[in-house]
């Protein structure tokens, strides 16, 4: 069901100003929507105003006005003084354009202004130590009902100037008539349904709404005649749209210097003395209040006008048409109605949420990456004062954490940085692919004329041996079968790399393999002078993974980095082992050379090596990158050249899931 206010989802483009605007805090931001709380609204309209997007609508009285109301025999519509604000050139023709529309009768409201003027003076005089708060803005009424429901009883139990005149129109022309407010407040739409008082105006228009019906009936209001208003005519009560009007009506002194009366108007402004009533800050003993910096500011004022030139044109409204008073019947018609009831009482419809936990405003704040005060930005981009007030709306479910903006950018750049890893790893994974089927051919093809050259080789030479012949080349057939053998290790390497064989998965216990690979490194005499130190600092040391290939992982991992040590003073190798969430994690960190920038991306790449000719083929670190994929696991390098580089190699604890095992024909028989 819509409200008074409600939000146009599609064009609502995520600025979060109306967030900012409410003071009601009514507003919740839904999948990037800023969706009103129809219970929490206090229909003030500052929402709409600030909204540059027109993604807020205003409920509209505009087709029950034109085919429910006007049809019918009789149709008052009651004028709020600040129509010359909206209306700067032509408010003198309004009166014409609206009974060409089909009004009966055309009064002014501030006529009801003059009728409550005695209430006021009754308030004022009664003082006796309670604060008084005295408004004609329904805004404020609803704020307090709403949200400072220990002050309702301070509210002065005293109707509108809107509600008095629809009373006496009623009370004048019989039930039966028709009465439709128009003026700049959105308020007043929730003002007319409010049980107190429902029923004594039948339709609210803003001014807006007037202007749409105007143009949608070709009504050009410049062109007609001036008009004049029915009576009952005002007097001062025509001051009520500015601020401090009502009680300049009521004759009650708002000099700067009484201290027993405060003249209040704009939201903040607003916000601030009622914090303050609340908190007994407040001395004074009468307050005027207004939503809005005068009625005559109004969210349904659509005018260029400034404020002070929209002051300017009431003012000369006020001074035109007060000449066609008749003082001795404007008492008349007020003696007259003063056994009319004026008074209301107003009632608590409390909103407030509870107030969360500090531990919960902490654990909101973490979310979005906000561990210490000097992360909370209070940038106020979210449409809260601060981060914090940002976390409490999270809590109260008045917020998402998607409103945070340094957090979204945050999120986006890492997302950013995933998606370009992705694609890194998705074109290292193709271009392995590719390389890796054009491995296997080659490799396929090499087998066999290196097993018939080592084979005739080994024949020759154990025919020379046998026969002890003085042959000066013996050492070139040795050659012969160790560079054979070499090749033949090459290819080996090369089936190795191309082969996305089948895992043989079993359970694995990771710092038991990596002390096999160490000791088999230790007594290898080119490595003799390196310090290897293996820290195991795991809690869960199983995992489940191919025992050989993950071997095969830290044995090239491990004598890389021995190797990068060969030329470097400082000879040592340590190896840390831990878990981190559901993984193991093992870090091989070395002294030696490190690896230029220029190398880093290419690691990985077949064939790629920096070793002297004859000591490596570039597959090591290509074999060890597929054999952690197919694990799910990752490899990463951090280097810095002539300081060391750090291999950080991580294999998830999680048992492989059964998608997972049919992809790489994992024999199930291992999982039992």
């Amino acid at each position: 069901m819509l409200g008074i206010v409600s939000t146009i989802a599609q064009k609502c483009k995520r600025c979060y100003s109306c967030v900012r605007e409410c003071p009601a805090t009514a507003i919740r931001v839904e999948g990037g929507q800023a969706v009103v709380i129809q219970e929490r609204c206090i229909s003030c309209g500052h929402c709409v105003k600030v909204c540059s997007q027109k993604a807020k609508s205003i409920l509209s009285d505009k087709e029950k006005v034109l085919f429910n109301l006007i049809p019918s025999h009789k149709t008052i519509a009651i004028i709020a003084p600040s129509l010359a604000a909206s209306f700067p050139d032509n408010y003198s023709r309004v009166p014409t354009a609206l009974r060409k529309i089909g009004f009966t009768h055309v009064c002014e409201t501030a006529f009801g202004a003059d009728l409550i003027i005695r209430l006021y003076r009754e308030e004022f005089e009664k003082i006796n130590g309670k604060t008084i708060i005295t408004s004609p803005c329904p805004a404020i009424n609803n704020y307090i009902e709403k949200y400072f429901v220990d002050l309702v009883p301070n509210l002065a139990k005293i109707v509108s100037p809107m509600i008095a005149m629809g009373k006496y129109l009623k009370d004048n022309f019989g039930d039966d008539c028709s009465v439709v407010f128009i003026g700049p407040c959105v308020a007043k739409k929730s003002e007319i349904i409010d049980p107190e008082v429902e029923g004594v105006i039948d339709a609210v228009l803003t001014f807006t709404e007037l202007k749409e019906i105007f143009e949608e009936l070709n009504i050009n209001i410049g062109g007609l005649e001036e008009g004049e208003y029915d009576p009952p005519y005002a007097n001062v009560g025509k001051s009520f749209p500015l601020t401090g009007g009502l009680l300049k009506t009521a004759d009650i002194s708002s000099d700067v210097l009484e201290r027993n009366v405060i003249v209040v108007d704009g939201k903040e402004k607003v916000q601030h003395i009622i914090n303050d009533i609340a908190e007994n800050k407040i001395k004074s003993k009468f307050i005027d209040i207004l939503f809005c910096e005068g009625c005559i500011n109004g969210p349904a004022i659509d005018t260029n006008l400034n404020l002070f030139s929209r002051r300017e044109k009431v003012i000369e409204f006020i001074e035109k048409y007060i000449h066609n008073l008749d003082k001795k019947e404007w008492k008349s018609e007020i003696y007259n109605s003063r056994n009319l009831d004026l008074r209301r009482n107003f009632h608590a419809r409390s909103q407030r949420r509870p107030m969360p936990t500090e531990e919960k405003i902490r654990e909101i704040l973490a979310r979005t990456n906000k561990y210490e005060k000097q992360d909370e930005l209070n940038c106020g981009a979210c449409g809260y004062p601060s981060c914090r007030e940002y976390a409490v709306a999270i809590a109260k479910d008045l917020a998402e954490e998607d409103m945070c903006l340094p957090y979204l950018i945050e999120k986006l750049e890492n997302a950013y940085k995933d998606l370009k890893n992705t694609q890194e790893q998705l074109q290292s994974a193709e271009k392995l692919a590719s390389i890796g089927q054009l491995a296997a051919g080659v490799a396929h093809e090499l087998n066999n004329p290196l097993g018939t050259i080592i084979l005739y080789a080994s024949m020759l030479k154990r025919e020379i041996e046998a026969k002890q012949c003085e042959i000066t080349n013996a050492e070139d057939y040795s050659m012969i079968i160790e560079e054979a053998n070499r090749c033949k290790n090459i290819v080996s390497n090369l089936l190795n790399f191309a082969r996305h064989g089948k895992l043989k998965v079993t359970s694995v216990n990771i710092p038991s393999v990596i002390d096999e690979v160490v000791k088999t490194i230790r007594i290898n005499p080119a490595f003799k002078d390196i310090i290897i130190n293996v820290n195991d600092q795991t809690e869960i040391k199983i995992t489940t993974a191919d025992k050989e290939q993950i071997k095969q992982v830290f044995l090239n991992v491990i004598n890389n980095g021995c190797e990068a040590l060969e030329e470097s003073e400082t000879k040592n190798l340590t190896i840390n082992i831990k878990n981190e969430e559901n993984s193991i994690v093992v870090d091989v960190i070395d002294t030696g050379c490190g690896i230029p920038q220029d190398n880093m991306k290419k690691l990985f790449t077949p064939f790629f090596t920096t070793k002297k000719m004859g000591k490596g083929t570039g597959l090591g670190l290509a074999i060890t990158y597929g054999i952690i994929k197919m694990h799910k696991g990752d490899i990463s390098v951090k280097s810095n050249e002539g300081s060391g580089s750090v291999f950080t190699i991580k294999l998830p604890l999680q048992i492989l899931d059964d998608k997972y095992k049919n992809e790489l024909g994992v024999n199930h028989a291992a999982f039992r």
